[in-house]
């Protein structure tokens, strides 16, 4: 096998190799938005996920409903349709898995912004990393599918 070749094939190992890792990430996104959501649309208080209603003071919200809802469509739904789409090689794939991951980073950003960081659960901190991740992946992989 020839020089050029080899890294030819190299190359295509590695972005195959990302796109099953970006696959995963998203997958787990999508499962975490869709149970995280549904437990605050089914208890907006947020007591049966242990998230107190004092993190709301000074928000919008009066109870967890509505970020329930978005965390579930957005960041649960969303997800998983782009996991059906990197699996099929979907032209629009990698620009939905940049839009999630921009989408996901944002989610942190204005959580912490409303909310305050809360380090106890680390979850504002996986989820970041889950969002970095997402868009580092997503950028790596090729403009058109291979």
């Amino acid at each position: 096998m020839e020089t050029g070749e080899k890294m030819n094939n190299e190359k295509e190992v590695s972005s195959v190799l990302r796109r099953k890792i970006l696959i995963g990430v998203m997958a787990f996104q999508g499962l975490s938005g869709l149970v995280g959501g549904f437990g605050l649309m089914a208890d907006p208080s947020g007591a049966s996920l242990q998230i107190p209603l004092e993190w709301l003071e000074g928000s919008p919200f009066t109870d967890y409903l509505i970020p329930g809802i978005v965390l579930f469509l957005i960041l649960g739904v969303i997800p998983l349709g782009v996991v059906v789409g990197l699996r099929k090689r979907m032209r629009w794939s990698r620009h939905a898995a940049i839009a999630v991951g921009v989408a996901l980073c944002i989610w942190i950003a204005v959580e912490i912004a409303v909310i305050g960081y809360q380090a106890d659960p680390p979850l504002q901190l996986i989820y970041g990393i889950v969002g970095i991740a997402i868009l580092l992946l997503s950028l790596s992989l090729p403009k058109k599918a291979p």
